[in-house]
């Protein structure tokens, strides 16, 4: 059952300003890799990596393929 919302100003987000470039974009950074996994389909294995980007005051951390990022990011694999 629906409830009536009570107001709090504690459920306020914080609205933080983005840097944007003149064409609407900004630039994440990858800080580190948090783990590795590898996907498996029927008949194929993908590996993938957890990767922490940084946006100005910002991190999130997503999945991504690893093939993808040793070719766009090497240095995060530099051992």
């Amino acid at each position: 059952m629906l409830r009536k919302y009570v107001p709090d100003p504690s459920h306020v987000v914080d609205n933080e300003p983005l840097e944007i470039d003149e064409n609407l974009s900004y630039v994440e950074q990858p800080v580190e890799v948090l783990a590795r996994e590898v996907k498996t389909l029927r008949n194929k294995e993908i590996p993938l990596v957890k990767v922490l980007w940084r946006n100005q005051r910002v991190e999130e951390a997503t999945w991504e393929r690893e093939d993808d990022m040793r070719s766009r990011y090497p240095e995060l694999f530099e051992e």
